[in-house]
């Protein structure tokens, strides 16, 4: 927005007239320039106050969450003043923390298994969430609340700001009736209907969204409502300056030649029991000895994947981390040789862009994944498809890999290019930057109509 001229011309002598203080006052407010005259007895230059933004995201703890980080921090460096709510975490425990110049307020959370809990879950986090958000506010004056997704709840916070001149981006990670359908098999049903609800609801609060890829994009046009110029991708892509893969690696820390790397939470929903199956039929049938399974990453099923991994006598040749920073997983990436991503074909992972698939091709592994749209979109050449949901067929794919080196190295070599020339995040976060300036453009309205 251009600044208005706090001058006008006197009728008749040419002269320049001063602004009332009142008005100065007013654009002072509007503005944050300086309404009076500095202690030398001149006008001060006038600054621009940083505008302040809120990011509300309860699934990970920040800086735990890369992309929330890096939109952060993108932010933080277009001149946005940033803070961020999240949840605690392990490692994560702090209740407030200033990190690289982003405010981080964190809540206590827990991880929830029924759909009972999950309620119970979402709406203590609301409620913790909310407060914080007033915290935030009275020192902050934030005009931009984000949330970003799982749960579809947040909105409501922007509602209650909504009156305070606050608006509101709707952050769309995951998709949330098509989440639940994958966590609980249902495809109906009292609780299903609201979660469709809950999605309306964070479409029509938002002036401005954000999706993670074009199927997501198609959807907030489609199911949501919101006008293609209005919604923006901003794909989870790789930092190029934090990942990078050595150039030369001495061995992979197993005693095995080979490493196959799984990174990513781990949920129901997630195809971990298919990727165990897999790992059974290449150690037990194929009869191979010769390859470490690595399994990164903290969720809610990891007490039952120790309990199949011991059931099925695979100790020797899988391990679990459980939640580790981001630095070791960068150093599991580096002596990795091949990178999976057992994700399950549904209507939610058919979809969904995985954030695992940029990082494994940002440090040129090779990838094996079952046959996606989405998957298939990001990944290209990089990548053998797996016949989506066949644990035998993955394996095989995994075994055509581990047997050819020239075939290795052909599709790494063809996932860092795609990473180098387009899927990086230097691109992506000129689509955030843009959003929030069309955040800022608009006003904050429900829906689409009258939004214009």
């Amino acid at each position: 927005m251009a600044r208005q001229r706090s001058d006008r011309k006197c009728p008749g002598n040419g002269k320049v007239a001063s602004t009332p203080r009142r008005h100065l006052r007013v654009l002072s407010a509007r503005f944050g320039v300086a309404d009076g005259p500095g202690r030398n007895g001149r006008q001060d230059v006038k600054k621009r106050v940083a505008t302040g933004v809120c990011i509300v995201v309860e699934n990970l703890p920040v800086p735990l969450d890369r992309r929330v980080w890096k939109e952060a921090c993108a932010l933080r460096d277009a001149g946005y003043r940033v803070s961020v709510i999240c949840p605690k975490g392990k490692g994560f425990s702090a209740g407030y923390e200033a990190l690289d110049g982003i405010d981080i307020y964190r809540h206590r959370t827990w991880e929830a298994s029924s759909k009972a809990e999950y309620i119970l879950e979402y709406g203590v986090a609301l409620a913790a969430e909310f407060c914080l958000a007033l915290k935030v506010f009275a020192r902050t004056r934030f005009r931009i609340l984000q949330a970003c997704n799982p749960p579809d709840t947040i909105f409501l916070i922007g509602l209650l700001l909504r009156p305070l001149g606050v608006r509101f981006i709707f952050d769309q990670h995951d998709l949330g009736p098509e989440l639940f359908e994958a966590k609980f098999g249902k495809r109906s049903g009292t609780l299903l209907r609201l979660v469709r609800l809950l999605e309306l609801c964070s479409f029509r609060a938002a002036s401005t969204c954000i999706a993670t890829n074009e199927s997501f994009k198609e959807i907030a046009i489609t199911r949501g409502g919101k006008r293609p110029e209005v919604v923006f991708v901003v794909r989870n892509c790789p930092d190029l300056a934090t990942f990078q893969r050595p150039q030369s690696r001495n061995g992979n820390g197993f005693g095995r030649s080979y490493l196959v790397v799984y990174v990513g939470f781990m949920g129901t929903q997630d195809g971990l029991d298919l990727l165990l199956d897999a790992i059974e039929h290449i150690v037990k049938r194929e009869n191979r000895q010769d390859t470490h399974f690595l399994l990164v990453g903290g969720g809610t099923v990891l007490p039952e994947l120790r309990q199949v991994i011991a059931k099925k006598d695979l100790s020797p040749f899988v391990t679990l981390t459980g939640q580790v920073s981001h630095d070791e997983v960068v150093a599991f990436l580096s002596v990795a040789d091949v990178g999976v991503a057992p994700d399950p074909k549904n209507a939610m992972n058919d979809n969904s862009s995985m954030i695992k698939i940029f990082e494994y091709m940002a440090f040129g592994l090779p990838i094996v994944l079952f046959d996606l749209k989405e998957g298939r979109r990001t990944a290209g050449a990089a990548a053998l498809y797996a016949v989506p949901n066949d644990p035998i067929n993955f394996a095989d794919q995994i075994g055509r890999l581990l047997n050819s080196r020239e075939l290795r190295e052909e599709l790494g070599e063809c996932g860092r290019r795609r990473i180098e020339e387009s899927l990086n995040w230097d691109i992506e976060k000129a689509s955030l930057i843009r959003a929030y300036e069309t955040a800022l453009q608009s006003g904050p309205v429900l829906g689409e109509a009258g939004s214009r």
